[in-house]
C-alpha cells in the first residue's frame, strides 16, 4: 500500500468514526419517547444522566448503551487495519460525540463513548474502567466523579495492559473529557452538583 493510500485510509477511517460517534442517540430516544428535545432538560447535556432526568430509566439506559457502542463500532470496524487505524477511529468517534455537526457542533460530554472505545481497544482497560466509573457512583452517586476518577485511573489500567499507543490515547482521552466538564467540577468543590437521579 502507497503512503497515499495510507493516509487515505487514516482518514477515512477517522471521519467515519467521526460520523458514528456524531449519532445523538439521547436526543433521538427522547423524543421517541416524548420527552421533546433532551437540550431543554436539567443539564441540556444529550448524554445518558441527562436523559436518566426525564425520569425514563430505560431511554437512559438505552443511551448509555448506544453510546458506548457507537464509539466500540467506530474501533471494531477500523480495527481491521490495524491498531493506529483503531485509535484513529476512536478518537474520531469521542470528537463525532463532542462536536456533532447535526448540532452545531453542541454535543455531549463523551464519557459513555469514551467507555466504549476503551473496551474495543481493549476490553482489560475498558472493563476496569468502567468498573471504576460503578464503583465511584455507587459510593458517592455522582456521575461526573465518577466520570473524572475512570478517565483519570484509564491511562493507568492502559499501562498494566496495553502498549504505550493506547497509554497515550487513554491519556489524551482523559484530559479531553476533564475539560468537557469543568463546570461539573466547579459544582463539585462548590457542593452543587446534583447526585444521579436528582
Amino acid at each position: 500500500m502507497t503512503e497515499f493510500a495510507d493516509w487515505r485510509l487514516l482518514f477515512a477511517v477517522t471521519f467515519g468514526g467521526y460520523l458514528i460517534g456524531s449519532i445523538p442517540f439521547g436526543l433521538i430516544l427522547a423524543r421517541i419517547g416524548g420527552h421533546g428535545d433532551i437540550r431543554r432538560i436539567g443539564s441540556g447535556n444529550i448524554g445518558a444522566t441527562n436523559v436518566l432526568r426525564t425520569g425514563d430509566k430505560r431511554l437512559a439506559a438505552l443511551t448509555l448503551i448506544l453510546d458506548m457502542g457507537k464509539g466500540a463500532a467506530a474501533v471494531l470496524i477500523a480495527g481491521r487495519w490495524g491498531i493506529d487505524a483503531a485509535v484513529l477511529a476512536a478518537a474520531g468517534a469521542v470528537i463525532g460525540h463532542l462536536f456533532p455537526v447535526w448540532l452545531n457542533f453542541k454535543g455531549g460530554k463523551g464519557v459513555a463513548t469514551a467507555l466504549g472505545v476503551l473496551l474495543a481497544l481493549d476490553w482489560r482497560v475498558g472493563t476496569a474502567s468502567c468498573a471504576t466509573w460503578l464503583a465511584v457512583a455507587g459510593i458517592f452517586r455522582y456521575s461526573s466523579l465518577a466520570a473524572l476518577v475512570a478517565l483519570a485511573a484509564a491511562p493507568l489500567y492502559a499501562l498494566t495492559f496495553s502498549g504505550p499507543r493506547q497509554v497515550q490515547f487513554a491519556a489524551a482521552l482523559a484530559l479531553v473529557v476533564w475539560a468537557r466538564h469543568w463546570e461539573n467540577i466547579a459544582r463539585l468543590l462548590t457542593g452543587r452538583e446534583p447526585r444521579i437521579g436528582k
